[in-house]
């Protein structure tokens, strides 16, 4: 038998429309300049009657979806998350399609890796199941070129941002990983606020073999001096994990790198979770955070005590290790205590039970974790009259189950 043969004749490798459309991109963009993506796409678009394309992409406070600037690309103003096609197609990660008087207008999910970077908005005459097709995969190339030159370039940063930031929060956001992430068996979404002046509080996550790591932290103080422990804190935290320790070992070692280079009255308060996608078995330890809660059919079933530890620098003991065995479909909403200590002049704490009382309007079973976790940080800052003295960080984990 004639290896890299087909038993009833050779395999038809000629170059079909779809490849020479895709492969057109893909034998050039390893080195195609970030400011060219844009005019790259827009030359795609046009051989199969695409016009008006915009890359929408979200700004650091999850409120607009804004466009990328370059040639071939269609201007325009911010389009807001809440209440837009390109909007809906974003926080369900699924395509809209909207009827025009002179075509469709098509909205695209970037998706990289679970992650969702903005949307891709394209109008053709007509839509059927095979532009529909193209779309997809020309989108997905476009979410995969846009995050792999996002490495060495400010362009992306540079449109989504929509305010000026603070250095601390350059800092801060430079050290996390994608806002969200979702897979087979596990999702996560994480929402930092105020989104341009976050200093303290951050959040790191890794899915290695079937096991997702995830650690919140909150670091004292506010600035540069916060943001410099959570550096640390974080960059502890990654090299313990990478080395496959146990948990407690992981606070041990994060508890001495912050001891070591602050002062002893500074710490950062921890909240560590380990959790088995095949399972469902979770892990954590709690230095100091609020606990998270379980969430169940979508309602907060318990919090998720345990043993009182000292917060990271403090010089603790090996903490204990708590556990619990989730059921496909749980979510875990794990919190800095700027989400729930925050209050108007003269008025009382915001209080875990009204936290509590937006999780069961907000968490739906048509809902995303992404979705729930942005509507949940907004919502909670409107109704703490815009305010936010302390940094305000939330993170939602759904396990799955085993598909």
């Amino acid at each position: 038998m004639t290896v890299g043969r087909y038993e009833d004749g050779d395999p038809d490798l000629s170059e079909s429309f779809g490849e020479k459309l895709l492969g057109g991109l893909l034998d050039h963009a390893h080195a195609l300049p970030p400011d060219r993506i844009g005019s790259a796409l827009a030359d795609a678009f046009a051989r199969i009657g695409g016009r008006e394309v915009r890359i929408l992409l979200q700004d650091y406070g999850q409120r607009n979806l804004v466009p990328l600037a370059g040639d071939g690309l269609a201007d325009g103003d911010p389009v807001p998350i809440d209440g837009s096609a390109a909007g809906r197609c974003f926080l369900t990660s699924r395509p809209v399609e909207v009827l025009l008087a002179d075509g469709v207008r098509v909205h695209v999910p970037l998706l990289d890796g679970g992650d969702q970077a903005g949307v891709l908005a394209v109008t053709l005459d007509a839509v059927d199941d095979d532009a529909r097709r193209i779309l997809h995969r020309l989108a997905t190339l476009a979410a995969g070129t846009v995050q792999t030159k996002n490495g060495y370039t400010d362009l992306f940063f540079r449109t989504r941002r929509g305010e000026p930031m603070s250095v601390a929060a350059e800092i801060q956001w430079s050290l996390l990983p994608p806002l969200a992430m979702a897979m087979p068996r596990v999702a996560v979404a994480g929402v930092l606020e105020p989104a341009y002046d976050v200093a303290g509080d951050s959040f790191d996550y890794a899915l290695n073999d079937g096991v997702l790591h995830l650690a919140m932290i909150d670091a004292m103080g506010h600035g540069l001096d916060a943001a410099t422990m959570a550096t640390v804190a974080i960059g502890a935290y990654r090299h313990a994990r990478r080395t496959s320790v146990e948990l407690s070992e992981i606070y041990l070692f994060m508890d001495r790198a912050i001891a070591e280079q602050f002062a002893p009255d500074h710490f950062v308060t921890a909240q560590m979770l380990r959790l088995d996608t095949d399972t469902g078995r979770l892990q954590w330890v709690n230095a100091g955070h609020p606990a998270p809660m379980l969430i169940r059919a979508h309602r907060v079933v318990s919090r998720l005590d345990s043993p009182t530890t000292l917060p990271v620098g403090f010089g603790g003991d090996q903490p204990q290790v708590s556990e619990v065995t989730l059921t496909p479909g749980d979510r875990i909403l794990c919190f800095t205590d700027g989400l729930i200590e925050e209050h108007e002049t003269g008025q009382e704490e915001f209080g875990e039970d009204q936290l509590i009382d937006w999780v069961h309007r907000l968490d739906r079973a048509d809902r995303s974790v992404r979705a729930v976790a942005r509507d949940l940080s907004h919502t909670l800052r409107r109704a703490r009259g815009e305010t936010t003295t302390d940094d305000a960080t939330l993170v939602v984990v759904e396990w799955r189950g085993r598909a």
